[in-house]
């Protein structure tokens, strides 16, 4: 994994600029629920990307979520309140599915029938 120092330091100066200007705003809304910052591990053979994954559970004191394995992600996160920054990997089963499924797409048109809000 290759940091860039500026995009890093720019992200970080980005997040602390919307915190800042959210405190000073009170009456600009926030979400109702929880927020998710990820990090998406660069696609390479799943064992790559899963270490890459292990080092930043590592360095984040965290467990990779066992949950997630069932649909082929590979995922740890740390909470920070409604705060949640996860870092993982999409595994090749789980592309490999997303793709069979993407080939459908424009194939089937649903018919669209109106629906009566009355």
């Amino acid at each position: 994994m290759s940091v860039d120092p500026d995009h890093r330091t720019a992200f970080i100066t980005g997040l602390r600029r919307l915190a800042t200007f959210l405190e000073a705003n009170p009456e600009v809304p926030v979400p109702r629920y929880s927020t998710t910052i990820g990090y998406c591990a660069e696609r390479t053979a799943d064992a790559e990307m899963c270490a890459e994954i292990d080092r930043i559970a590592a360095l984040c004191g965290t467990k990779i979520d066992s949950g997630a394995l069932a649909h082929d992600h590979y995922l740890t996160a740390l909470h920070f309140g409604p705060v949640r920054y996860e870092a993982f990997a999409i595994l090749a089963d789980a592309r490999a599915r997303h793709e069979a499924f993407s080939t459908y797409h424009g194939c089937v048109i649903p018919d669209h029938t109106a629906v009566s809000t009355a």
